[in-house]
């Protein structure tokens, strides 16, 4: 698991909680469903602040999208022309740039990346540095969500009765006050 979107005392200040008896069931959740956020937006938005991501490009386009976002800064991009047994640096804004509005990866060749199996290997860092309120917001409730609504079969027995009510948790579908934030991050590749 990656690092976590927000801290137990940032959920406890939120939800007014000041006792101890719910830190076990929060230490448990926070993780969870900051793996949930990062899954459903397909993007880790903290992982790589301050830990560089590499990852393998094949080209043929003038562009490279790296796959987190905002790119705080460049490593290096390199290129190879044997599928990637060996790696020569290219050289920033003399062989590509980075956009600062789309946080792509521009060739300044006139012809772009040509395609290259492994051909391209970018180093980079990105992320938010301080996760923005919205977001925040968004986990926030999401815990709250989970706290209140395990998710388990619920059985109620009535007062005076001897039958067993079961209930099924039917619906895959997020509170729409979540889901509408979480749509706002979530990557898109197309």
């Amino acid at each position: 698991m990656g690092l976590s979107l927000v801290t137990r005392a940032e959920y406890k200040s939120y939800a007014g909680l000041v006792s101890p008896n719910e830190d076990t069931k929060i230490d448990s959740l926070i993780p969870k469903v900051s793996e949930l956020v990062k899954t459903i937006c397909r993007r880790t938005f903290v992982d790589y602040v301050n830990d560089s991501k590499t990852e393998y490009h094949e080209g043929g386009t003038n562009l490279l999208v790296p796959e987190e976002y905002p790119v705080l800064a460049v490593s290096s991009l390199e290129y190879s022309t044997d599928y990637g047994n060996t790696y020569t640096t290219l050289v920033e804004y003399t062989d590509y740039a980075l956009s600062k509005f789309s946080h792509n990866i521009i060739s300044i060749w006139p012809d772009g990346f040509p395609p290259l199996i492994n051909g391209y290997k970018l180093t980079y860092t990105a992320g938010f540095e301080v996760l923005p309120e919205d977001l925040k917001l968004a986990v926030f409730d999401l815990i709250t969500y989970y706290m209140k609504n395990d998710m388990a079969v619920h059985s109620n027995k009535a007062a005076g009765t001897n039958t067993v009510q079961i209930e099924y948790v039917t619906t895959t579908n997020l509170p729409s006050h979540i889901k509408r934030v979480l749509d706002q991050y979530a990557a898109n590749y197309s």
